[in-house]
């Protein structure tokens, strides 16, 4: 049987070995508020887990959130902004969650240090904090970005997307900088997902031309999905990533995956590439033991990456004094 680790301790080793890798990021570095606003990062984490204790789901909304800020514009709170032609009105982005948080959290900065946290820094620690509150690592998160003066629905179009192949991914992820190990790290996030039934449920009839399901779903996950998503029922149903522990950041989803329970196209592919199938099988190969504690160690390193993404600083974009709008 495989000794569990406390979670402080993983906590401990994450925050001792990434807070060389918070402060090389450039532009970017941790406590950037510690003069400006003390408690900003506190007020943040009130906020998240305000929330959080209302609907533990919210956490993957968050996240998710500062994911598809950063794949778009970089992480400049972009999202954010409300609009017909808004970036959060594109197809990718209709589904997102989690904008009263960050509204939440910018509405009692303002009250606290007027016009000194952006709003990309706010998305960028609450995903910390949404991560670190379903019983996942935490870490330190280089601040200092400023908030993005450009919004386009147009610029959406290269999210990735549920029915991506493994070369798209790959693709995409390149764009941004990111390799095949960040890929599959952050696609890990999914552990505490949901998705729309609309968005795999072409996997479940049909899917062959012989008008069989996707072959390489497990036969007893698939029944368990045309129940949860019958043919002609209805595509907004909810349904969660990992069928096992769906609040819970751990590495139960990567296990889902290697077991043919995968719930979209994109992230069962990770398995049929050898490079991320070799990713996979290493986060999946233990409960929450050495591995799990690899996994813990290895998002927080992936996540800093990608929410350095084309950050602006310096005297670059705004600050802005409501999140869903330009000053």
């Amino acid at each position: 049987m495989v000794q569990m680790e406390p979670k402080w301790l993983v906590v401990l080793v994450v925050i001792l070995g990434l807070n060389w890798l918070a402060e090389t990021q450039e532009g970017l570095k941790t406590g950037f508020y510690s003069s400006s606003c003390p408690k900003a990062e506190a007020i943040v984490r009130s906020t998240v887990e305000s929330h959080f204790n209302k609907d533990p789901t919210i956490a993957a909304g968050v996240l998710r959130l500062h994911f598809h800020d950063c794949f778009v514009q970089g992480c400049d709170g972009s999202v954010l902004i409300t609009g017909a032609s808004a970036e959060r009105n594109a197809l990718p982005n209709l589904g997102l969650r989690g904008f009263d948080v960050i509204d939440d959290a910018k509405t009692q900065l303002e009250a606290s240090c007027p016009g000194v946290v952006s709003c990309a820094d706010i998305l960028a620690l609450a995903a910390r904090d949404a991560v670190d509150l379903s019983d996942g690592p935490s870490w330190s998160v280089p601040t200092g970005r400023r908030d993005g003066r450009i919004s386009s629905s147009s610029e959406a179009s290269n999210l990735p997307s549920p029915a991506d192949s493994i070369a798209v991914q790959r693709q995409k992820f390149a764009a941004k900088g990111l390799d095949n190990h960040d890929l599959v790290t952050l696609v890990g996030a999914h552990t505490i997902g949901q998705t729309g039934c609309l968005f795999f449920r072409y996997r479940l009839y049909n899917f062959t031309p012989t008008g069989n399901a996707d072959p390489t779903i497990n036969q007893a996950f698939l029944a368990q999905l045309q129940a949860l998503c019958p043919k002609d029922g209805d595509g907004s149903k909810r349904v969660a990533l990992d069928k096992d522990s769906q609040t819970k950041f751990d590495v139960s989803f990567f296990k889902n995956v290697r077991a043919g329970n995968g719930v979209l196209e994109s992230d069962q592919r990770l398995l049929g590439d050898g490079e991320t199938q070799r990713i996979v099988q290493n986060y999946a190969g233990s409960v929450r033991g050495l591995l799990g504690v690899r996994f813990d160690f290895e998002f927080p390193k992936a996540m800093i990456k990608m929410s350095s993404i084309e950050v602006k600083t310096g005297a670059q974009g705004e600050i802005r004094k409501i999140c869903s709008k330009f000053n």
